[in-house]
């Protein structure tokens, strides 16, 4: 409580014009950023999870779920861009001491992507019986990542509002809730999937014999888990924001939920970029998985699980991302651009050595990493291999996150954007497809460390250059 605090008075001296010195800057960076942090690593040992418990029932029912892995990564993007446009302006508005107008964006908000999330779910639904084989998958995966990727489909509002509810609060300075919504996440996905993923079966409990009931249905029990874990933590994010917060909080007045065009022309303005970029981006993921998919189901499924375990090495940068997002946004918001600039480099700073220590942690333990995810020893061995390259690009991703969170945070998104696409398909997608056919996976990794390396370069000079 004392620390919440601290941290609510340090962001009014953002909003009240106060000066603030460094020491004051750098603890309200640490503030925000820890709980997302926080937030982020369980977001991840949830997909962890999730994988290692798939894993366990072999290479395909792993391969089944990384074939789609990519296309899912599209729709939570987009579904992120929608969210973006909206709590960034929440953001400004906080800062510029209108919470009413803020609570006017949050309902037309609401219904706005909802409507999103709707279309994008029934597109999804509709395409789900033929995705894997257009990606490539042979016929001993294709049905289970159909009626995978089906589910996902039909639960993407309910995805849609856990990252719009969680950016909402994380606009207005309360990285908590999330956090902690995170967790009961997690938690509840193993019981969830516990249940519906094995069959019924016998433990040794302390000498004990019990029996442990379950639906035996595999990898689409993963599925169900994972949304109804989501379900829950979304409901309770929600009701939070909009009935609990004491600056967004629906009852304190009222007002139509029903988009006005000056609310929807500022979430395009800074969603539609986003949202374009991610569907390039997430594009030359899927033209990535094509590449990899002639490779194999280990190299499949150890694509898919290397993912997986880097994440527990980027997505610290993420919290910070999502840090720096708040409070760029809170200081533009007031007017205050020298302070503005000063929380984007303490952000990407901490962000970057964050990371460094991540990556160490990534090469060193990438073999331990990977026997908790699968049984196999061939995938085993091959993602060891390509998490040990891809440990030396993480100092430089981590710049170019917490870079891009900045630019959202200044709702700058359109250059940004334009650098994201560039190096992945100018440098990432073209160097993978030429090393693929001779180095196989270890290929493909390699062109993604030279590319983030680049990424990252390319956008500390634009943080360097950047100017109001």
């Amino acid at each position: 409580m004392k620390i919440n605090k601290q941290k609510d008075q340090l962001l009014a001296m953002i909003r009240k014009g106060k000066p603030m010195t460094l020491g004051e800057q750098a603890r309200l960076v640490l503030s925000l950023a820890t709980p997302a942090i926080l937030a982020q690593l369980t977001t991840t040992m949830m997909q962890y999870i999730d994988a290692s418990m798939v894993g366990s029932l072999g290479a395909e029912a792993s391969a089944a779920i990384g074939l789609i892995e990519t296309t899912m990564w599209l729709l939570g993007s987009l579904c992120s861009a929608a969210a973006a446009g909206f709590y960034v302006q929440v953001s400004h508005q906080l800062g510029a001491n209108d919470a009413a107008k803020a609570r006017s964006t949050l309902r037309q908000g609401i219904m706005s992507v909802f409507v999103v999330s709707a279309l994008l779910g029934l597109i999804s639904l509709a395409i789900s019986p033929f995705l894997p084989k257009w990606l490539g998958g042979n016929d001993s995966i294709n049905a289970t990542s159909s009626a995978y990727f089906a589910i996902v489909a039909t639960a993407l509002p309910i995805f849609q509002f856990s990252m719009f509810g969680s950016g909402m609060l994380r606009s207005s300075g309360n990285m908590v809730v999330p956090s902690i919504m995170s967790v009961v996440m997690m938690s509840l996905d193993v019981v969830f999937n516990f249940f519906l993923i094995f069959h019924t079966r016998t433990v040794d409990v302390l000498g004990m014999h019990i029996t442990m009931p379950g639906a035996g249905l595999g990898v689409v029990g993963a599925a169900i888990g994972t949304a109804s874990a989501e379900f829950v933590a979304a409901s309770i994010t929600m009701y939070i924001l909009c009935f609990r917060n004491k600056e967004l909080s629906l009852k304190i007045d009222s007002g139509r939920f029903m988009p006005t065009w000056d609310v929807v022309k500022r979430a395009l303005h800074i969603g539609l970029p986003m949202g374009i970029q991610q569907t390039i981006m997430t594009s030359a993921y899927i033209v990535t998985t094509i590449i990899i998919a002639p490779l194999g189901t280990f190299a499949i499924a150890a694509n898919s699980f290397g993912i997986i375990v880097e994440s527990l090495c980027y997505m610290p940068g993420y919290g910070v991302s999502d840090a720096a997002t708040t409070l760029v946004g809170q200081s533009m918001g007031a007017g205050r651009y020298e302070l503005m600039k000063r929380f984007a480099w303490l952000s990407v700073a901490l962000g970057m050595g964050i990371m460094t220590v991540m990556g160490v942690v990534m090469y060193v333990g990438s073999p331990f990493a990977m026997a908790m995810m699968t049984p196999s020893e061939e995938v085993r061995q091959l993602g060891v291999e390509v998490l040990r390259i891809e440990a030396f690009a993480e100092p430089m991703f981590g710049a170019a996150i917490i870079s891009y969170g900045v630019f959202v945070g200044a709702a700058k998104t359109i250059a940004p954007s334009v650098m994201n696409l560039i190096s992945m398909w100018g440098v990432r997608i073209t160097l993978a497809a030429m090393l693929a056919p001779s180095m196989g996976l270890r290929g493909v990794w390699l062109a993604m460390c030279l590319e983030l390396t680049f990424r990252g370069v390319i956008f500390l000079v634009k943080l360097t250059l950047w100017k109001r």
